[in-house]
Formats: C-alpha cells, sequence, structure tokens
C-alpha cells in the first residue's frame, strides 16, 4: 500500500505509514439504516364539521328536487355538497406525519407541499392533549417540542391513539439516543 502523505510502500495490510506515521486504512463507518416506525394522518372525526355541512348541502338539494322548486338549485346544491366532500378527503390526505428511526417529518399540502423534519435527538418535550370531545371520541393531539429552537414544536391534531403514539415517539427517541 502507497502512502498518500510521502508515498513510500508499505505493507498491504499495515494501517499506519513505517516512514511518517500518516494513517493507511480508515475503517468505514457502519451504515444505519433508516426505517419508517408509523405514518399518522388526522382522524376523519377532524373533518366532521365539513362533513356535516356537504350532508346537509346534498340533503337540501334533493329536498328541492323531489318538491321540485327549481331543478338546477336542486342539483347546484347537490354538486356543492359532493365537492366538498370530496376536498375534505383531499385535505385529509394533504396532512400526515411519519415517524422513523431518526426523525419526525410532518408533510403539508396539496399542490404546494411543505416538510419540516425533527431530529429525534433534539426533541426536548412529548405533550399529549386531550380534550373532552376529543375523548369521547378516542382521539387527541400530540405536541412535540424541540430543543434546537423555540418555534419548532410539531402538532400531530385530532389523532387516534394518541397515548400510543406519544410512546412510540419516546421509545425511539431513546433508542435514538443510546
Amino acid at each position: 500500500m502507497r502512502c498518500p502523505q510521502c508515498g513510500s510502500n508499505s505493507a498491504a495490510d499495515a494501517m499506519f505509514c513505517s516512514r511518517c506515521g500518516t494513517r493507511l486504512y480508515s475503517p468505514r463507518p457502519e451504515e444505519k439504516r433508516e426505517y419508517a416506525l408509523v405514518r399518522v394522518m388526522p382522524s376523519w372525526w377532524h373533518f366532521a364539521g365539513a362533513s356535516v355541512a356537504s350532508g346537509g348541502l346534498v340533503v337540501f338539494g334533493f329536498a328541492l328536487e323531489f318538491r321540485h322548486v327549481d331543478w338546477r338549485l336542486g342539483a347546484l346544491l347537490i354538486a356543492a355538497g359532493v365537492a366538498r366532500l370530496a376536498l375534505a378527503g383531499l385535505e385529509r390526505h394533504s396532512i400526515s406525519w411519519s415517524l422513523t428511526s431518526e426523525r419526525l417529518i410532518e408533510r403539508t399540502g396539496l399542490f404546494s407541499r411543505r416538510r419540516r423534519e425533527l431530529e429525534l435527538a433534539d426533541i426536548r418535550s412529548v405533550e399529549v392533549d386531550r380534550r373532552f370531545s376529543q375523548r369521547m371520541l378516542g382521539l387527541g393531539s400530540v405536541i412535540v417540542a424541540s430543543a434546537a429552537s423555540a418555534d419548532a414544536t410539531i402538532w400531530l391534531k385530532d389523532i387516534a391513539d394518541p397515548e400510543g403514539v406519544a410512546d412510540m415517539l419516546r421509545k425511539a427517541r431513546v433508542k435514538r439516543l443510546a
């Protein structure tokens, strides 16, 4: 093996140059592979208001259709209700949180996407917030605060099993720091 510093020849299995002492062999660091633990999306209950409003529009539209008041207005209300329900579905799929072995990733947006990452080693606190209405439905919010920045807080809003997600986040953080 040839020394990159002084150019002298050394034995093939030598770790250091016998002439100048330069390290000849640098071991490759062990590769750590990041793997996904869980992907979380807001519950459908988060969009209950939109669902009720769209249902009301559809029912009112059908009521106008059956009373033969004005078929165009009824069709318009039905179309608006179906469109609002479809928009709520798209809105639900535009928000997600992924927990990996290395980081927590928040993805928002449908057409213009925003991605925020929080390293597990930088997590300062994990809080679970469950209002009365959320507890009735088995939902809650998980608030993850970063030690790196005061405004780097990720809210996992209206998710199912918030205690389980918070525990999984805490365990992943401890495993990452070990």
